[in-house]
């Protein structure tokens, strides 16, 4: 799905290799979930399951801040 592309490829880009190894197991294992649960937690409607709350957290956060990626489309 496009619209994952836009927030989990620039996440990875910036902020993967900073992570913690847990924190860097729970992004391997997100992105091999369904597109429709990971739009659904991303886009904040619906809670993500417990084993994913604290990296989805990281990356809306990351998403939110326009400063992050000068090829953000506006």
């Amino acid at each position: 799905m496009w619209e994952l592309d836009l927030l989990l490829i620039p996440f990875l880009e910036h902020c993967y290799d900073g992570l913690a190894a847990e924190d860097q197991a729970a992004y391997r294992a997100l992105i091999e979930g369904e597109d429709q649960d990971l739009f659904a937690w991303l886009m904040q409607r619906e809670t993500p399951a417990p084993e994913f709350r604290r990296i989805v957290s990281r990356i809306q956060a990351h998403a939110e801040n326009a400063d992050n990626d000068p090829r953000r489309p506006v």
